[in-house]
């Protein structure tokens, strides 16, 4: 028996909405870095940390980076980078870390999460492709909320089975 407060079944939508969604929120993100790489570097005071999966397919990083960072990593992109090279499903870029140069593949879809602490812009990401680590804490069933007027987004769509 049904109350009248309850909320409506709602069907599974055959369209994934999820996705598409996320799909047009990396492309701002590669709309940006796009913009940086044609202007040879970054306007004004924007700086951009960029979080990814380090074990997502197609992620390029040296093996000591790797063992350093198992599950994710967040780069800086401000004073000190180089070679940024933008493409449709990916951006490499050089970077040093301790003093040591290495250059990074990070392909949009590892992306979990970009900000711009110049001007408070945040987007954050759910990264469904990686795989979990076999002791990888589970996620928990809320999405990561954003404080009030700064403006994140968080997204985190989950289908009902």
């Amino acid at each position: 028996m049904s109350n009248a407060t309850d909320p409506p079944d709602v069907p599974d939508s055959l369209i994934p909405y999820d996705e598409i969604v996320q799909n047009s929120l990396r492309a701002v993100v590669r709309h940006v870095l796009r913009d940086v790489q044609l202007a040879g570097g970054l306007p004004g005071a924007h700086h951009f940390f960029i979080a990814f999966r380090t074990r997502h397919p197609g992620v390029d990083m040296p093996r000591h980076l790797l063992e350093r960072y198992p599950e994710e990593m967040t780069v800086v992109l401000q004073h000190r980078f180089w070679d940024l090279k933008v493409e449709e499903s990916y951006f490499e870029v050089g970077l040093t870390f301790n003093q040591v140069p290495a250059k990074l593949r990070i392909p949009f879809a590892a992306i979990s999460g970009f900000v711009d602490p110049a001007v408070n812009f945040a987007l954050q990401f759910t990264v469904s492709d990686a795989p979990p680590a076999p002791d990888a804490p589970q996620p928990s069933d809320e999405a990561p909320a954003g404080e009030a007027g700064s403006n994140v987004i968080s997204l985190d769509f989950r289908r009902k089975k």
